[in-house]
């Protein structure tokens, strides 16, 4: 009987010891989703005041290439954090660690694809200008550039491509399984390639971004919104076909009538010069 009574109380205490255990790794994962959305809301803030009066609309020049990357970090934490987070609290579960540093460079991973993105982002606005100059002027070519990139933005969220990139981002189980890497330099190369798939789900919208403004709190909220609502929502291949309707609608409607569609601000009006005198 005394072993008998023995075994029962060390298993009630390896049952609450499994417990606490549970609920301690339960407060840890909480506490890395509030990190990411807190960081995510310093970056929105950040990118408020970084970017406060500088929405010229489509065109608007962009800066230095430290400033411009410096900017782009910060909104793609501000735009993609609060999506990641699931991902990231998933990870950290996978791991069995409490720490926090393993997640930190995952998602530090993610953010470097980024990074990467926004340099060839400005690569390609800086050529594009060398190379046309005027001709890509709102006035000129510049209203049908940016419809032709808002109309292909939308073709490629109906895509089989688009279609594989958004699956990986949408079940988070699967790539982590199917990716997985020990360490602090596997935790890095994960995030990385977590990136990759988000960069290829992603980068037709953050094309549209450029084609309404880059520099404009409104449209940069506008695309995250629905970078978030092809992630989460259960009903994602509705969402994907909506997107790329408004999409489509936009193109039209910058074409036709710019000055009424809510938020852009139109080259060469007034709240545009407003914004290029700031900038100076």
């Amino acid at each position: 009987m005394g072993g008998v009574s023995r075994s029962v109380v060390s298993s009630g205490h390896a049952g609450r010891s499994e417990l606490a255990e549970a609920f301690s790794a339960a407060r840890a994962r909480l506490a890395l989703v509030a990190i990411l959305l807190a960081l995510a809301a310093l970056a929105w803030w950040l990118t408020a005041v970084r970017m406060a009066g500088m929405d010229a609309g489509p065109g608007t020049d962009i800066g230095a290439l430290g400033w411009f990357l410096g900017v782009w970090v910060v909104m793609m934490a501000a735009m993609m954090f609060p999506s990641l987070a699931p991902t990231v609290a998933l990870y950290a579960r996978m791991t069995r660690r409490r720490g926090l540093d393993h997640a930190l460079l995952f998602a530090g991973g993610y953010l470097l694809v980024w990074g990467g993105a926004g340099l060839g982002a400005y690569g390609l606005f800086r050529i594009g200008r060398d190379v046309f100059g005027g001709d890509l002027a709102w006035h000129a070519g510049g209203r049908w550039f940016a419809a032709g990139v808002l109309a292909l933005a939308a073709l490629y969220e109906v895509t089989p491509l688009k279609d594989v990139c958004l699956a990986k981002c949408r079940s988070p189980i699967g790539f982590l399984l199917g990716s997985w890497r020990d360490g602090r330099l596997g935790a890095l190369e994960m995030g990385s390639r977590h990136g990759g798939w988000c960069l290829g789900c992603c980068w037709a919208l953050m094309a549209a971004l450029f084609a309404l403004g880059v520099m404009s709190l409104t449209w940069m909220a506008f695309i995250a919104a629905l970078i978030a609502l092809e992630k989460t929502v259960p009903w994602g291949r509705a969402v994907t076909w909506g997107t790329a309707a408004v999409l489509l609608a936009l193109a039209l409607t910058v074409v036709v009538a710019p000055h009424d569609v809510p938020g852009l601000v139109v080259p060469g009006s007034h709240s545009a010069m407003h914004a290029m005198t700031a900038m100076h």
